[in-house]
């Protein structure tokens, strides 16, 4: 999204770091529509309505939240701006749209998105629920 950006994890670690696991989807059929919406903090909303403005862009774009393969723990998150898929999951958080796929939402499903700011540099972080492993590198995780 912007340069500088850190993402940070912060979900169940059971102290397996860096273990790999199998890129599949869930082995049993999620009901996408049981699943509960992302998760944005009023920080993290102000902060994506600045980045919003900054590029520029339109009311069509909202801030996409997914996963792709990839990182020490099997999958990373992944952050930039986008406009609605036909599949998308949309929610608005006060006139921030956050998109979400069907292939990632069952990964992130009901993760909080924060953003903090401290000695070491500002970014978002993810509160993930459903992430049975972390890295220390902070946007891997394995489900």
């Amino acid at each position: 999204m912007a340069d500088g950006l850190n993402i940070e994890h912060h979900g169940h670690d059971h102290g397996h770091e860096h273990e790999r696991v199998e890129q599949n989807a869930p082995a049993q059929p999620v009901d996408i529509a049981s699943l509960p919406d992302v998760k944005l903090t009023p920080k993290a909303i102000e902060m994506v309505r600045k980045m919003h403005a900054k590029e520029g862009l339109s009311a069509e774009h909202g801030m996409r939240i997914g996963v792709v393969g990839g990182g020490c723990s099997g999958f990373q998150y992944s952050l930039n701006f986008d406009t609605k898929k036909e599949d998308d999951r949309v929610t608005n958080f006060d006139g921030v749209l956050v998109l979400v796929d069907e292939i990632s939402l069952p990964y992130i499903a009901g993760t909080t998105l924060d953003y903090v700011e401290g000695l070491h540099g500002a970014g978002f972080r993810f509160d993930n629920p459903r992430a049975s492993r972390t890295c220390g590198c902070g946007s891997s995780f394995s489900a």
